[in-house]
C-alpha cells in the first residue's frame, strides 16, 4: 500500500500486487476496489496491478464539489504518473473515466467493460436520475437503489417487476455487505450518472483517443452497452469489441477465463503500427 497525492493535494492511497507490466484499474459507481479482489488476482500472474477507491470511498480523500469527471481523471493522472503504468482498465463508471482520461493522459492501451455513455441520444437512459435523486432525498435508499438497477440492466426479469416490489427486494439486498455499500454509495453514483448526462455528446468526440482501445461489453448487460462500444469502434482509430458470452454488467469482477484470456492477450500484444 502506498500514499499518493493528487493534484490537488488530495490522498490516493494505491493497492498494487503481482508483477510484470503496469495496468490501473478504475473501479466502477457504487462499489469500492474490494469487489475487483477476483480480477486482480487473475490478472497479477501478468502484471503489476494497480488499484484505488475514487473519492469518498473507505481510505480515499473525500469528492470535492462541485464534482466532475475531470477530478477523477485527475486523480488516475496522479497515479499513472506515480507508477509509470501507460495501460488502465476501466468498469461502468470508471470505464467513462478512462475514457474521458484518454482523451487527455499519456495513455497507450486501454480496456473498458460496460462503458455507460450517452452519445447523442444514444446509450445509457438518464431519466432515471431525477426519480433516483429524490428518493436519496426523502431517504429511501432501497427505491433509490431499485430505480437505479433498473436503468442499469432493463434486461433482466427483475428491472420489469413493479417498483414497490423491487424497492422491497432492494431493502432486503441493503443488509448484504455489498447492499450496504452500494446503499452507502447511491448518492455519489447519482452525481456520476449526471457527469454522464452532462457530457452527452457526438461519438465523434471520442475519435481523439489515440490509444489502442478493447470496447468490452457482457452479453448478459444491457445492449445498449454493446451499441456504445459499436459507436465508438467506428470512430476511436485504433479501437476493437469484445462481447463477453454469458457475462452479465458485474463479469469484469467475476474475471472469468472468456473475459482474462482476451484481456491479458490485448495488454501484452505489441502495439500495432499506424
Amino acid at each position: 500500500m502506498q500514499r499518493i497525492t493528487a493534484p490537488d493535494g488530495a490522498r490516493i492511497v494505491l493497492h498494487s500486487r503481482g508483477s510484470g507490466p503496469d495496468l490501473v484499474v478504475v473501479h466502477g459507481g457504487g462499489v469500492t476496489i474490494h469487489e475487483y479482489r477476483r480480477l486482480a488476482a487473475r490478472l497479477a500472474d501478468r502484471f503489476t496491478v494497480h488499484l484505488y477507491n475514487r473519492r469518498g470511498r473507505a481510505d480515499a480523500a473525500p469528492r470535492r464539489e462541485p464534482y466532475t469527471v475531470e477530478q477523477e481523471v485527475d486523480d488516475l493522472g496522479a497515479v499513472l504518473a506515480h507508477t509509470g503504468a501507460r495501460r488502465a482498465i476501466g468498469h461502468s463508471y470508471g470505464a467513462f473515466v478512462v475514457l474521458r482520461a484518454a482523451l487527455r493522459l499519456p495513455l497507450d492501451r486501454i480496456a473498458v467493460y460496460d462503458a455507460p455513455l450517452h452519445l447523442a441520444g444514444h446509450g445509457l437512459p438518464t431519466g432515471f436520475i431525477d426519480p433516483a435523486q429524490e428518493a436519496v432525498r426523502d431517504g429511501n435508499t432501497a427505491r433509490a437503489l431499485a430505480i437505479v438497477g433498473a436503468a442499469v440492466n432493463p434486461q433482466s426479469a427483475a428491472s420489469r417487476l413493479p417498483l414497490g416490489v423491487r424497492t422491497a427486494i432492494c431493502r432486503a439486498f441493503l443488509r448484504t455487505e455489498v447492499g450496504r455499500t452500494m446503499g452507502g454509495l447511491v448518492g455519489m453514483t447519482l452525481a456520476e450518472s449526471r457527469q454522464i448526462q452532462e457530457y452527452d455528446g457526438p461519438v465523434e468526440e471520442y475519435a481523439a483517443i489515440t490509444a489502442e482501445t478493447l470496447l468490452i461489453s457482457g452479453a448478459r448487460a444491457a445492449p445498449y452497452f454493446t451499441e456504445v462500444n459499436t459507436r465508438l469502434a467506428a470512430v476511436i482509430p485504433r479501437a476493437r469489441t469484445l462481447r463477453v458470452p454469458g457475462s452479465p454488467h458485474n463479469g469484469i469482477a467475476v474475471a472469468p477465463p472468456a473475459l482474462i484470456t482476451p484481456v491479458t492477450t490485448f495488454f501484452t500484444t505489441p502495439t500495432r503500427a499506424g
